[in-house]
C-alpha cells in the first residue's frame, strides 16, 4: 500500500547539538622568540662573566702561543735555513771526493777516506754528521759515509751508518738497503743479507733498482739451499725485467733452483 503524508503535518525539527564554550587563550604578553632571545642573552652573559674572570690566563696562553709560533718561524728562517745551506756548502768538496772514487776505474781507497774525514780546508762526511746534526745535509751524509765504508772494507761501520740514514726517494732507499744487504753478505751473515735485498728490491718496483736486488737475493736465497724462494726471484726478472742486465743470463740461474 503506497504511504503518504497526512495534510498539514510538519516533521519535527532534529535537535540542535550543545554548543561547546570556546576555550580562552591566554597570553602572558612574551612570545616564543623572545624566550629564545632572552636565554641567548643569559647565556652569553655567563661566557662574557667567565671570560672577565679568566681574562688574565686566556691571554696568558694566546701570548705564549704567538710567541712560540713566532720563535719557531725565526729560528727556521735564522738558523735552521742558514745552518742547511752552510753544511751543503761545507759537504760539496767530500761529494766530490765521492764522485771521484765511484768514477775511477778501480776503487780508490784514498779519495773515499778524503770523502770521509775531509779536505782542502773542508769537512768531510763525518765531520758534516757531527757539526751539522738535524740538517738534511747530515742525514744524507750518512749514506755517503756508509757507501764509503762498504768500498773501502769497513762493513760494521758501513750498516752503522747506512742504517741511520732515512729517505722517502725510493732509489735512494733501495740503495741504503742494498747496501747493508752487500756489508753483511761480506761479514758472512747470509741471512741478514737475504733480509735486507728482499727490502731493497721492494722499495722501488723499477727497471733500474729491482731486477738488481731481486737478483742478489736469489743468489743469497741459493746460497742458503732455499731454492724455491730463490726460484721466484729469478722468475720475476725473466717475467718482468727480461731486458735488464740480470735478465741476460736469468735462465742459467733458473736451471740452478730446479
Amino acid at each position: 500500500m503506497a504511504t503518504y503524508n497526512k495534510r498539514g503535518y510538519k516533521a519535527p525539527k532534529p535537535e540542535k547539538a550543545e554548543e561547546t564554550e570556546p576555550v580562552e587563550e591566554t597570553f602572558d604578553g612574551k612570545s616564543t622568540t623572545e624566550e629564545v632571545f632572552d636565554s641567548l642573552d643569559q647565556g652569553a652573559s655567563k661566557t662574557e662573566e667567565w671570560v672577565e674572570k679568566n681574562q688574565k690566563p686566556i691571554l696568558i696562553v694566546v701570548a705564549i702561543i704567538a710567541i712560540v709560533t713566532i720563535g719557531y718561524l725565526l729560528y727556521n728562517k735564522f738558523v735552521v735555513e742558514p745552518k742547511e745551506e752552510e753544511a751543503a756548502n761545507e759537504m760539496f768538496q767530500a761529494e766530490q771526493y765521492f764522485t771521484d772514487a765511484v768514477d775511477g776505474q778501480t776503487a780508490n781507497d784514498s779519495l773515499f777516506n778524503l770523502a770521509l774525514e775531509g779536505g782542502e780546508g773542508k769537512l768531510g762526511f763525518l765531520g758534516i754528521i757531527e757539526n751539522y746534526s738535524g740538517t738534511d745535509a747530515a742525514n744524507l751524509a750518512h749514506y755517503f759515509a756508509g757507501m764509503s765504508y762498504l768500498n773501502t772494507g769497513k762493513y760494521k761501520e758501513a750498516v752503522e751508518h747506512l742504517d741511520k740514514f732515512t729517505t722517502e726517494d725510493s732509489v735512494l732507499k733501495a740503495m741504503a738497503n742494498g747496501g747493508i744487504g752487500d756489508a753483511f753478505s761480506q761479514l758472512g751473515q747470509k741471512e741478514d743479507a737475504l733480509e735486507f735485498y728482499v727490502k731493497a728490491a721492494d722499495a722501488g718496483k723499477n727497471e733500474l733498482t729491482r731486477p738488481r736486488f731481486l737478483f742478489k737475493a736469489g743468489k743469497v736465497a741459493l746460497a742458503l739451499d732455499k731454492k724455491e724462494e730463490a726460484g721466484k726471484y729469478f722468475q720475476e726478472i725473466k717475467d718482468k725485467y727480461s731486458k735488464s742486465q740480470e735478465g741476460v743470463s736469468i735462465d742459467v740461474y733458473i736451471a740452478m733452483t730446479e
